[in-house]
């Protein structure tokens, strides 16, 4: 493969600063200069610049397209995260979730659809499904990323949109030295809850070292983070959003209206703890042993207290005060017993990497490689609930209900301050369900109306709370052999011939308790020692809240918790273990060819893909006891899959590269669709039991699919690369992805009447009326393969060192990405809008990185905005639901200066940095999903701000 010597690189600068003045002059002097033996002294770059430099170099000699991030030494890239830093790639863009960029979507795929390694090996997350959360990450461990845009063949881990490899330091290739990083993090808003902080730190120290002649290396890393983060949500969704049924009769019958708002203030920490080791050994020029350990501990815990209200209005619309098009703006309600709700959370989980790496040389042309890993995971997630209002339904002593007038608005619905019910009222609030959701108990004896002895109180009015838990555990055991062999030949110059291993399984146990206050079946008052004053939740037009410390509840026994599994199918029915088992034997041929008028170089493969894949799971039915039957079940299938690849690449000198590739790419399903269950829920609320149609009743059941092939794509890409300078660069690629196969949920129609169970399948109304179901059938929801579609793209780079061209902006640089992409899924049957959008696909993504950078003092800034995208969200019971996340702008600064440069010897060695993240307070916004095109959800994080001391030495 050709690759640029510095003469050359230097040479393409001096060419490209004629370019921009005389094109014509430079192309006349350019056979001459190559003949000219340029000597360069050697400088070393540092500070972003550097950074950019060294991610160019990688970049330039590439034989795939790629984008790279390269930091100067362990413990010095500029960001918090990982995912920050990757985030402002171009063709790659950020995602945040609970205020943190988290997911990282390439060439419009999230990171489902992203193989992503550490060190060349397969990584495995702590999400739900198989995509990496980049944010767990700390920046002080990664040295580098990789991210191929284009197939490689030998690559353990690829997918539809690339794979991001992710590096850690080689302490034999870097000079010794430790760092040690200490950072002050501060909340642009108040803590929204006062048993909650508004400011935290980050701790991390690095150190390499060279033993025994430099045969032996060292490098080690703690990191330790308390990051803290606030959060104003307003949302419509747990009620459904907009829809057209509340509006049934005058002029504006069916018009869009909001069913519901769910308003809190929530607050985070996040506690992580790193430490990373990587032992290397090489006692000569033959052998290079590695052996790395990398385990992460991190606990995310939060609060949301909020408060929930159904927004009913007359059905022959006379509450309506305006309408846009066909979307009721605002409105006032007939009166909703609001729900006070304490929400606690939980995150707690284990990463552990381990790994062993023996590197031959064989000979000058022989290189023999054997790997072997394993990795661990482990994550316990909670989120309960916890509820409050003006008394227990059915109790004389109940108060009266909420009346409110909404405005649609930015932050989806304000409200006046017409209400009169005192939610911050001590005196008032009791610690008590106060709506009828508990009609799942029916089959719990004790809560049976009978059993309690007081009229008109039973098993309907019996949930005071919910505690939902997911409990993941996953594994992944790989191996790789492979061969490199160089050859003198006239156009194959090396072969690479290997085998992947790869063993992995994930299990998932969905838990969950139904809570009932210790003074059922009445209500009291919260107690005094639980009270932690009040909330203001003014941010949407309302008031204040009590505010109560609903974990101490849940574990100070106050809740009486009876599991829903007994009591609801879809608990086992979405638990699972999915087991997998890769063979990947793989072949890559090298060539390289030299013209008069440049070099020809690239590779070919072929990889072939032999895949066992295995699920058990439980079908669950409630039986005439009103429990429920869980019957295990097991599936799965086997496949081979052959990805052949061809990366091609014309080097004209002077810094000009054309690349073409095409390959066959391949993301495995989701873990959550191969899981193997089937399970039918009734849902107890009034308004589906009374439901008509098999859409708006009751009935409702899901499956999972343990035979789904892989998500599969045919793809081409050509671009064309300008290296005009060591730091400076020009792009534009073009990508094309004939997407071959993609699963899907469907759905169909099945009558559930061999199901039904009088007494239990039914609804009490708020006046104690049962209500049976208005029909039998109902929505059954599976996962299928065979979707079509495709995803094509432009995207542009540019990168500049604006003294080279001025020399009064000496120091001041530019990073610039732009992407367009267009992409669908394509197929009868699909279900909305939403269902033919590719997940994690903006039509556009801008970035922009400007900084200056002399004498040790720099400034950065740097923003990204994205166009709209489909992603998930938390939606009930902890599940995972899609939602259209509406385009952003995030905006970034830091300032920093190097006392190295100060003269100051007491002060060599330290950097002082002042960062502020989300300048712009950029909210995430998500649009309705029903058709009504308003803002159904908007949660507010403000800005963050962090001071970070480093000291090198």
């Amino acid at each position: 493969m050709s690759k640029f010597s510095k003469s050359k690189v230097a040479l393409g600068v001096s060419l490209a600063m004629g370019a921009f003045a005389s094109v014509g002059s430079a192309q006349e002097q350019t056979a001459s200069s190559q003949n000219e033996e340029v000597v360069l002294e050697e400088i070393t770059v540092v500070g972003i610049r550097g950074s950019l430099q060294r991610a160019q170099e990688k970049k330039m000699n590439s034989a795939s397209v790629i984008e790279a991030l390269s930091s100067e030494d362990i413990g010095k890239l500029p960001d918090t995260s990982i995912a920050e830093s990757l985030a402002r790639l171009s063709g790659l863009a950020g995602e945040r979730r609970n205020g943190r960029t988290s997911g990282i979507s390439v060439r419009g795929f999230r990171e489902d659809f992203v193989g992503t390694t550490l060190n060349g090996r397969e990584l495995i997350g702590i999400g739900d499904n198989r995509g990496v959360e980049y944010d767990l990450y700390p920046a002080e461990i990664i040295s580098g990323a990789e991210v191929y845009k284009t197939s490689d063949t030998s690559l353990t881990a690829q997918g539809v949109g690339g794979t991001v490899n992710l590096q850690t330091v080689k302490p034999l290739s870097v000079d010794p030295g430790m760092t040690l990083n200490v950072s002050y993090e501060q909340n642009g808003s108040d803590a929204v809850n006062s048993d909650f902080d508004d400011q935290g730190h980050r701790i991390a120290f690095s150190m390499t070292e060279k033993f025994a002649n430099d045969t032996i290396g060292l490098a080690l890393t703690y990191a330790n983070t308390d990051s803290p983060t606030q959060a104003q949500f307003v949302s419509t969704r747990p009620f459904g959003g907009y829809t057209t049924g509340n509006i049934l009769s005058g002029p504006n019958a069916g018009v869009f209206s909001p069913n519901g708002i769910y308003v809190r203030a929530l607050s985070r920490s996040l506690e992580r703890e790193t430490i990373a080791g990587i032992f290397e050994f090489s006692p000569n020029d033959s052998l290079t042993a590695t052996v790395d350990y990398l385990t992460i501990d991190f606990e995310e815990r939060g609060l949301s207290r909020s408060l929930w209200d159904a927004l009913p209005i007359a059905t022959d619309g006379s509450g309506i005060n305006a309408i846009d098009g066909n979307v009721v703006t605002s409105a006032t309600t007939t009166g909703f017993n609001s729900v006070i709700r304490h929400e606690p959370f939980n995150k707690i989980g284990s990463l552990d990497v381990y790994g062993l790496n023996l590197a031959f040389e064989v000979s000058d042309s022989t290189r023999i490689n054997f790997d072997v890993a394993r990795s661990e995971s482990t994550k316990f997630d909670q989120r309960a609930e916890s509820y409050a209002g003006i008394g227990r339904p059915g109790l004389p002593v109940r108060g009266q209900p909420s009346v409110y007038t909404y405005t649609a608005s930015d932050n989806v619905l304000t409200f006046d301050d017409q209400n009169d019910v005192p939610y911050d009222d001590y005196d008032l609030i009791r610690l008590t369900g106060p709506q009828n959701w508990g009609s799942n108990l029916a089959s719990v004896e004790r809560f049976q109306e009978s059993q309690t002895g007081v009229p008109g109180v039973g098993f309907a009015q019996a949930q005071d709370g919910f505690d939902n838990t997911g409990v993941f555990d996953e594994e992944l055991t790989s191996a790789r052999f492979d061969l490199e062999k160089d050859f003198e030949g006239e156009f194959f110059k090396n072969i690479h011939i290997g085998v992947n291993y790869r063993d992995q399984s994930k299990t998932k146990s969905n838990q969950g308790f139904y809570l009932t206050a210790e003074t059922f079946p009445f209500d009291g008052p919260i107690p005094e020692s639980f009270r932690r004053g009040t909330v203001d939740l003014s941010f949407a037009g309302l008031g204040n809240i009590v505010a109560y410390d609903a974990q101490g509840l849940l574990d100070s026994g106050f809740y009486i918790r009876t599991p829903a599994a007994l009591l609801e199918t879809d608990r086992l029915g979405d638990t699972y273990t999915v087991e997998e088992t890769v063979i990947s034997p793989f072949i890559k041929l090298g060539f390289e060819k030299t013209y008069e008028t440049g070099s020809f170089y690239g590779n070919v493969g072929l990889r072939a893909d032999y895949t066992d894949q295995k699920a058990t799971g439980f079908n669950t039915v409630v039986g005439s006891d009103f429990t429920v039957i869980a019957t295990p079940i097991e599936g799965g299938d086997e496949y081979t899959k052959v990805l052949p690849s061809i990366n091609l690449n014309y080097d004209f000198g002077n810094g000009h590269i054309v690349r073409a590739a095409a390959a066959k790419v391949i993301s495995r399903p989701r873990i959550d669709n191969l899981g193997k269950g089937f399970s039918i829920r009734f849902d107890n609320a009034i308004g589906f039991v009374s439901g008509t149609t098999p859409a708006d009743g009751p009935w409702k059941s899901s499956s999972g699919n343990s035979e789904l092939r892989p998500f599969e794509a045919n793809q081409f890409d050509l671009s064309y690369e300008w290296y005009f300078s060591d730091f400076g660069y020009l792009s534009a690629s073009y990508y094309y992805k004939d997407l071959v196969n993609w699963t899907r949920a469907s759905t169909e129609v099945i009558d559930y009447s061999q199901f039904y169970i009088p007494g239990f399948h039914q609804a009490v109304d708020i006046d104690g009326t049962i209500v049976t179901p208005g029909t039998f059938q109902g929505i059954n929801t599976f996962v299928e393969d065979g979707l079509t579609g495709k995803v094509d793209g432009l995207e542009f780079q540019l990168n500049l060192s604006l003294g080279e061209f001025l020399e009064s902006l000496d120091g001041f640089g530019l990073s610039l990405g732009a992407a367009f992409s267009d992409g669908y899924l394509d197929g009868e049957g699909l279900r909305s809008d939403s269902a033919n959008r590719i997940p994690g696909l903006s039509d556009e993504v801008f970035q922009i990185t400007a900084f200056y950078e002399k004498g040790g003092f720099e400034f950065r800034i740097a923003a990204t905005d994205r166009s709209d995208f489909l992603t998930e969200i938390r939606g009930g019971s902890n599940s995972l639901s899609p939602s259209v996340r509406s385009d952003a702008t995030l905006v970034d600064a830091q300032i920093s200066y190097d006392f190295s440069y100060s003269n100051i010897d007491a002060l060599d060695g330290l950097r002082i940095s002042l960062q502020a993240q989300n300048l712009t307070d950029e909210d995430d916004i998500n649009v309705d999903r029903n058709g009504s095109g308003a803002i159904d959800e908007v949660e507010r994080f403000g800005r963050n701000f962090l001071l970070t001391a480093r000291y090198s030495f």
